[in-house]
């Protein structure tokens, strides 16, 4: 069955923000799978937070929750424990979810509950006009770091597979097939999903170019069922930026746990 998720609000997102291409992935994957008989819309619900990230609700016809700043994930577990059988969705910054509710994701990781967490990183507070984040660079000159900021940057996937994480990922919003294929596999994994989209700020920290001479797609079939290779391929390279499913492994979920008692 054929669905258009499109809504009639209007895009408020800066004019070429990547955040849209973000949207189209997204909302073409839940179309192709409700088509394909593989989702019912009426069973997947999404949350997202404060941030740019945030209004994407606004932008796909489908029940949503859009919760406080930090504390997307909260919303998530919580719709999860309540009714397992919803695939539940999420969007969040990385402010979102490295600075304000970074302990959430720790421990919805580390619990596997079966919830997909898809964080737009552009690596600065954008909605508040480029105040750096848990994830801007060592220098990075923002509207709170006039001299540059003297922090070393946040590391979301080597922390992931460090805690426990079973479905670990990062794409670019630029290539889009690639991310619809992540997201895809991201929503089919059973358990916790968490993928790292790397979403330049096109108006307070354009990285594009910087980015296009850096990026690579790692060799899955090296790194998705060992996590010993995936630290390995993440820490190995420090002037590349890997991008690609790096662990997909299962075990128990919090949620059968939590119904089994």
């Amino acid at each position: 069955m054929a669905i258009n998720l499109t809504t009639t609000s209007k895009i408020t997102w800066c004019p070429g923000c990547p955040n849209s291409q973000i949207l189209v992935s997204l909302r073409q994957v839940l179309q192709t799978m409700v088509a394909e008989n593989k989702l019912r819309i009426e069973d997947v619900v999404m949350s997202a937070g404060i941030g740019c990230h945030g209004k994407i609700t606004d932008y796909i016809n489908m029940n949503s929750f859009t919760g406080l700043h930090g504390r997307v994930i909260p919303a998530m577990t919580g719709i999860k424990c309540a009714n397992p059988k919803l695939t539940v969705i999420g969007s969040c910054g990385d402010g979102d979810a490295f600075s304000e509710g970074l302990e959430h994701l720790v421990h919805a990781a580390r619990r596997n509950s079966d919830i997909k967490v898809f964080v737009h990183d552009n690596q600065l507070f954008a909605l508040t006009t480029g105040q750096a984040s848990s994830r801007s660079p060592k220098g990075f000159k923002g509207k709170s770091t006039p001299f540059g900021s003297i922090e070393e940057p946040f590391d979301p996937i080597l922390t992931m597979l460090s805690v426990g994480a079973t479905f670990v990922a990062r794409t670019y919003a630029g290539d889009m097939k690639g991310t619809e294929r992540v997201i895809r596999a991201a929503i089919e994994h059973k358990g916790f999903s968490f993928v790292d989209i790397i979403q330049p700020c096109i108006t307070f920290f354009d990285t594009r170019d910087f980015l296009k001479e850096r990026m690579y797609w790692i060799d899955e079939k090296e790194s998705t069922g060992d996590l010993k290779k995936a630290i390995e391929i993440v820490t190995s390279v420090t002037d590349k930026i890997p991008l690609g499913i790096f662990l997909n492994t299962t075990k128990v979920t919090f949620e059968e746990q939590l119904h089994n008692l």
